[in-house]
Parts: structure tokens; C-alpha cells; sequence
């Protein structure tokens, strides 16, 4: 459309030129008046016009949609497929071939390292080294061949500060952990029971700091993620430093009342410093690295995980988001995607849905799938799933019914550009 005004616009001006001014005419006075009164209606025209097109272009300008993310979770059920170079590259020609655009695989669960880590056996709580059959670097093999079928990679930082009370990151190093108020460690969570990393302490700090820069600067990967998990339960803070720093910046001891809106923002706040010196240090070492999260929606997140997303991106350290809507029931994934946080969110970077696929013990039919891609899509929203192996291998329908609804989703390619 502005193509084609700028023709019409420069045919003209060249119609004015040719038409209107004759150079002979300014000879006289009398020529230089009528050329003068010929042209000023049309100037006029020219400027009102213009002011037309500048304001009419400006609404196209802002809703202009941003880049659509399709993405997959790769989990460590998907182990068998990272492990062997074959099923990576028949997986990742699947996926493009559905016209899929992002891979998030994972690289931090359980307190291991799924990628031969340096920080981890510094800190004694590796005592494996995770690679491929053939004895491959499987994050390497599967950013490699999946560049080579123009797919992002942006490793998954999936456990975050969380971690299992039997692991060696827990052994090791208990002065990492915090506690509740009662002073038990544990809580549930989907993985079971968990203890969590302290997120104030410097050494905890500079430990994920340094599994993501190793992860940011050894791979051409394309970025890092973060989910629900680099956060901290509300029960949680009560462990002697976090109270020693609580009382010595407020002057007060922390409330019993973990809820306390004066307490929780606090804490928040300094999960908040952390990941704007966490996301300094990444485009530090690689600048054009996609500084992803993956929360749940925000009033959750902030108030039960002390997880203040929007913050982040009012704060321009987050470049994508992808929000965990995991709901069955069509009405409530629709208000949670509805949110005004998503909405902000989307004017500023590109924003998906995080959707469930599946789980062994708990297939999700093709229908459902598709009514929640719908309705994220119409509302200008990516979307990304929960995880490649219930795509299609854990399913109520067959593959070729599960590749070929995919397909209809996502019709026509998107390629994605790094930032």
C-alpha cells in the first residue's frame, strides 16, 4: 500500500512540475502571481494529504505483529531422543517441516547439569557426565542440527533454585538452602519433593550465574530460559542469612506472616536485582542472546513465588515471554490469556502461551490443542508445548493424525531472526 502511494505520489509531482511550473513565466510579475496562485492549492492538497497518510500509518505501525513463537519443550523424558543423533535429526526435520520455529531444551533439572559442565564438578555435585551415544555433546548436536533446518535453540534453565533434597547439589552444599519459618526445607512441588536454593546468597548467585554463562558462551545457542522455578516458594526466606539481611537493611526481624505484602516485595525485589545482573552478564558475553522466561501468570507468580515478572520486562531485561497456561478448560485458559500483563507484555516483545501437550499418565486430545492454539493465535499470541514427546508419541490419536493437526495449526512457515 505505501509502495503504491509513493508511485502514484512521485508520478505526481513529476504531473506538477511539468504542468504547473513554467520557468518562463517568472520572467514577469504577472506569470510569477498566477504560477504562485496555480500552486499554492495544490501544495495544500499535498501537505493535507500527507498529514493523512502519516496518521493513518501510525495505528498500522503499532500493531504490527511481532515475531510468532512456535515452540517445544524438550524434557528430560525426551532423553532418548537428545541422546541419539539420528532421532535429534529426524526430530528436528519434523518440527520443521510443522512448521515449528523455537526448540527449548533442557539443561539445568534436578540439580544436574544435562551438558558436560565444568561449574558443576567444581562445585563436587556432578559426578556424571551427560552425553550421547556415540559420546556426544548432546546440547551441541541438537543446536547444530537444528540451525541446519533454520530452528532457534534457547536452552531451559528448568529447575531454576529448585532442586531434590537427595541430590549432591543438596548434600554438598546445605548452607545454599533456605528454610520456612518452622524450619523444615522441603516443600511439594510437580517434581516432589524439593528443597530450594537460597536466592539472596552471593555463592548461590555466582553458581547459576556461572552455569548460564557456560551454557551462553560454549554453545551458538540462540539464548537462555528461565521458567516458574527461578523463583522461591512465599513460605520460604527464614534461613539465618536471609534473616541477618532482612534485619540489618529494614531494622526489623522478617514477619511470621509470609504473606506480608512489606515481606514479599522485599524479597522479590532482590530476586528482581539478581536477574538484572544475570541478564548484564549474558548480553555481556553474547549480546544478541534471547533473555527468555517462562512464568506463570503474574498474580500467582508474584504473590506464591515471589516472582515478579512484569518488573523484568518494565525493566527491558526480558525479550521473550512465554506464560504457563496448563488449564483443560477452555473458558479458564481464555481469561488467564486474556490477562492485562500479557497484553502489556505483547507491545513490547515477542509473547507466546505456554500449552500442554500431554504427559504419560495424562494424553491431551488433539481438539483441546487445537481450540487453546486458536484461541492464542487470535489474539496475536505464539504459542509453545509442553513437551515434544506428547506431541505425537504419548497421544489419544495416532502420529500421523497428531503431525497432521499440527500442520493445519501452523499452515505456512515463520521464521524466526535472532535479536
Amino acid at each position: 500500500m505505501a509502495n503504491q502511494f509513493h508511485h502514484k505520489n512521485r508520478r505526481w509531482r513529476v504531473w506538477v512540475g511539468d504542468k504547473s511550473f513554467n520557468p518562463m513565466k517568472l520572467l514577469t510579475l504577472t506569470g510569477w502571481r498566477r504560477s504562485l496562485q496555480r500552486l499554492v492549492p495544490m501544495l495544500m492538497l499535498v501537505s493535507f494529504m500527507a498529514v493523512l497518510l502519516v496518521d493513518g500509518l501510525k495505528p498500522a505501525i503499532a500493531q504490527l505483529p511481532r515475531q510468532e513463537i512456535r515452540g517445544v519443550w524438550m524434557t528430560n523424558n525426551d532423553f532418548n531422543v537428545l541422546r541419539d543423533r539420528s532421532k535429534v535429526q529426524e526430530a528436528v526435520k519434523h518440527l520443521q517441516r510443522l512448521n515449528f520455529n523455537t526448540i527449548y531444551p533442557v539443561v539445568w533439572n534436578s540439580g544436574y547439569a544435562m551438558y558436560p559442565s565444568a561449574t558443576a564438578q567444581r562445585a563436587g555435585i556432578q559426578p556424571f557426565l551427560a552425553r550421547g551415544s556415540d559420546g556426544q555433546d548432546i546440547l551441541a548436536d541438537l543446536i547444530n542440527q537444528a540451525h541446519r533446518q533454520g530452528l532457534l535453540v534457547i536452552p531451559w534453565f528448568e529447575f531454576g533454585f529448585m532442586a531434590p533434597p537427595t541430590s549432591e547439589l543438596a548434600l554438598n552444599h546445605p548452607e545454599w538452602l533456605t528454610k520456612k519459618r518452622n524450619g523444615s526445607e522441603t516443600s511439594m512441588s510437580a517434581a516432589g519433593e524439593v528443597v530450594w536454593l537460597n536466592p539472596f546468597h552471593p555463592q548461590v548467585q555466582q553458581f547459576i550465574s556461572n552455569l548460564v554463562l557456560e551454557v551462553v558462551t560454549q554453545y551458538d545457542a540462540d539464548g537462555i530460559q528461565f521458567d516458574d522455578h527461578t523463583s522461591l516458594p512465599h513460605e520460604f526466606g527464614y534461613d539465618k542469612y536471609t534473616v541477618a539481611l532482612y534485619t540489618q537493611e529494614t531494622k526489623n526481624n522478617p514477619p511470621a506472616n509470609p504473606n506480608d505484602p512489606a515481606w514479599v516485595k522485599w524479597r522479590a525485589d532482590k530476586i528482581t536485582a539478581f536477574m538484572v545482573q544475570l541478564n548484564q552478564a549474558v548480553k555481556a558475553r553474547k549480546p544478541n542472546a534471547i533473555f527468555s522466561v517462562s512464568p506463570n501468570y503474574y498474580d500467582f507468580a508474584y504473590k506464591f513465588h515471589l516472582q515478579d515478572w512484569l518488573a523484568w520486562i518494565r525493566q527491558n531485561i526480558v525479550d521473550e515471554l512465554v506464560v504457563q497456561v496448563y488449564r483443560p478448560d477452555l473458558q479458564s485458559f481464555i481469561a488467564n490469556i486474556g490477562r492485562s500483563e500479557i497484553q502489556e507484555a505483547q507491545q513490547k516483545i515477542p509473547t507466546g502461551i505456554g500449552i500442554m501437550t500431554g504427559l504419560r499418565n495424562n494424553p491431551v486430545p488433539m481438539q483441546q490443542i487445537k481450540s487453546q492454539v486458536r484461541a492464542a493465535q487470535e489474539r496475536s499470541l505464539g504459542v509453545a508445548f509442553f513437551y515434544y514427546e506428547s506431541l505425537w508419541d504419548v497421544a489419544p490419536e495416532t502420529v500421523a493424525e497428531r503431525q497432521d493437526g499440527f500442520k493445519r495449526l501452523f499452515p505456512y512457515p515463520v521464521v524466526r531472526a535472532k535479536i
